[in-house]
């Protein structure tokens, strides 16, 4: 015979105690994660622009992995102590753009760029960082245990140089057997190759070119004493790789 229990129905108190425990038993939904890092990200970003190093320092891990953008690494407490006052006449907006999150449980691993609007006594100045940071969950808080960022290069303003001027540049250069840059001129413009397809190239400044959307790259011509062009540097990141010209 199947046994029947009574329809027991739990007073409002313990209603409300089930409904918390639920609650707490229950993970947070990612997009809420996401929306509460992005929340926290901004202002890690606002406290940098303001020197507010002790709220940030509240905001990440005391075993911290941090990085800037010019490949330095601190610590929590160097963060905390960094509160460098704005200077007189520059004026700072930061603002998350580009906003990716990941979260696996306690762990969370976002991806975003801080957009930098600056007036820097009466000039306009914009700079982007591209950062990936990891958070954990912690006593029921969120805080930063990792964060690598990279400062992005936008292209520099280009100077128009004539025909004749950039045919100057034609020709083929060498950094060693069968490796080879092929410059040749196609309509207005000089072109480069290096065993693919020809890609524009723009000139920074004269004997200075990069290749549009690239240029962490540049190419960098050097002349004899007549001025003739003998080769030129292929720059990458502060490095130098030495192409000769052969015809």
């Amino acid at each position: 015979m199947k046994r029947r229990f009574p329809n027991r129905r739990p007073s409002g108190a313990a209603a409300l105690v089930f409904a918390l425990i639920a609650a707490a038993a229950s993970p947070a939904r990612a997009e809420d994660v996401s929306a509460l890092l992005l929340q926290k990200t901004q202002a890690f970003s606002d406290a940098g622009q303001k020197g507010d190093g002790a709220l940030m320092g509240r905001m990440v891990d005391d075993k911290v992995v941090f990085f800037n953008e010019n490949g330095d690494r601190a610590t929590k407490q160097d963060i905390a102590s960094a509160t460098p006052s704005p200077p007189n006449g520059v004026v700072t907006h930061m603002t998350v753009t580009d906003w990716n999150c990941e979260v696996h449980g306690d762990v969370a691993v976002a991806s975003f760029i801080d957009d930098q609007k600056q007036d820097f006594h009466g000039q306009p100045f914009h700079a982007r960082y591209r950062s990936v940071e990891t958070w954990l969950k912690e006593g029921g808080d969120w805080r930063m245990i990792a964060s690598q960022t990279i400062a992005l290069r936008d292209d520099p303003a280009t100077v128009t140089l004539s025909p004749a001027a950039l045919r100057e540049y034609a020709g083929a250069y060498e950094a060693a057997p069968g490796v080879r840059y092929v410059f040749a001129l196609q309509g207005a413009d000089l072109t480069a190759s290096n065993g693919g397809a020809p890609s524009v190239q723009k000139a920074e400044m004269r004997d200075l070119f990069f290749t549009p959307g690239h240029s962490r790259v540049t190419k960098l011509f050097e002349r004899d004493a007549d001025g003739r062009i003998t080769g030129f540097v292929l720059r990458r990141a502060g490095h130098d790789i030495l192409y000769k010209r052969v015809a």
